[in-house]
């Protein structure tokens, strides 16, 4: 959500909006369905005698710690506050990665998790400082996406957890992808420098094999597709074919005289690796498609670290490596 909001604060054409707008909607649509299947995940270990549990109190120190925050930004008088919010949310989405690990910290994972976007989202928020209509824009788009993903997760029974897993993966991709078109179109193209050219090409890249997997093991997960690999003839050339030929797009857009040429390179860079994202995923059983899930699961973290080198956002990054 963090990449679509800066592309919305900064955007200088209607495509990086739309592209702005797409990112924020389909990462919120993740944010809160993830959550959502994370508690119900959570929720089929619970026993009956079980002691109760009182992690929604937690909500106050939160929503303290997010009005300090918010007084101490908009009073002007704390310049690194966005620095100190933006650090103490990646802390927490750290503790919540460490107490997800065992099942008897898991539920205060969870919250410590939730804590941490909240933060981060409100430190972008203040970092960026949108003016009225771009900051009403940015909260009906993420409550849109937020309303659809609490939509699509409560109507989620158990037995059919793992495949809105992937569906919300894939979701992570096509948000990193616009993110990074988006930011490319909206870039000085003299002021790119190698570091961010390559982030733009990562997270493009990374984004596209996630968005096409996470489609195919949903598919094949929720019987929508043969759950059988899928075998061609030549396949490992077909794969090394594709790789190679989305590592050439990526030297062109390195290499790039102009904005035409490196969208098309970028374009053909997401289309091959895209169409390697899918064969590679196909050609898998379904049998192993939690394994593959978990796969794609890391490669939206490293999509995300790219964005964060590209936006130059460490939570984002700190985040995306966790992840991956």
């Amino acid at each position: 959500a963090l990449g679509g909001l800066h592309l919305l604060a900064h955007s200088t054409s209607p495509a990086v909006t739309m592209l702005g707008a797409l990112a924020t909607t389909l990462s919120t649509v993740n944010i809160v369905g993830g959550f959502i299947v994370t508690t119900k995940m959570l929720d089929m270990f619970k026993r009956p005698d079980d002691p109760p549990e009182y992690y929604s109190y937690y909500a106050y120190p939160g929503a303290l710690t997010l009005g300090l925050y918010g007084v101490g930004s908009m009073s002007g008088k704390f310049p690194e506050i966005d620095a100190a919010a933006s650090t103490l949310s990646g802390l927490l989405c750290i503790g919540g990665i460490g107490g997800l690990a065992s099942q008897q910290t898991a539920r205060l994972g969870a919250v410590s998790g939730q804590a941490g976007v909240a933060l981060g989202i409100a430190s972008t928020f203040g970092h960026l400082h949108p003016n009225f209509s771009t900051a009403a824009s940015m909260v009906g788009l993420m409550g849109l996406g937020g309303l659809a993903g609490q939509s699509i997760a409560q109507r989620v029974d158990p037995t059919s957890l793992p495949q809105t897993v992937a569906a919300f993966h894939s979701l992570v991709g096509l948000a990193a992808s616009a993110a990074a078109v988006g930011d490319y179109i909206n870039s000085d193209l003299a002021q790119l420098d190698a570091v961010h050219k390559a982030s733009i090409y990562l997270a493009s890249v990374i984004g596209s094999v996630t968005f096409t997997g996470s489609l195919v093991a949903f598919g094949k997960l929720d019987g929508r597709l043969d759950s059988a690999p899928l075998k061609l003839d030549y396949r490992d050339q077909l794969n090394m074919g594709l790789g190679a030929a989305t590592l050439g797009a990526g030297a062109i857009f390195a290499g790039a005289p102009g904005p035409g040429t490196g969208l098309a390179a970028l374009g053909s860079a997401l289309t091959t690796s895209g169409v390697l994202g899918w064969h590679m995923t196909a050609s898998i059983g379904g049998a192993d498609m939690p394994v593959v899930i978990t796969v794609l699961n890391s490669y939206s973290g490293w999509a995300l670290c790219a964005e964060g080198f590209m936006l130059d956002m460490p939570v984002l990054t700190t985040v995306g490596a966790l992840i991956g």
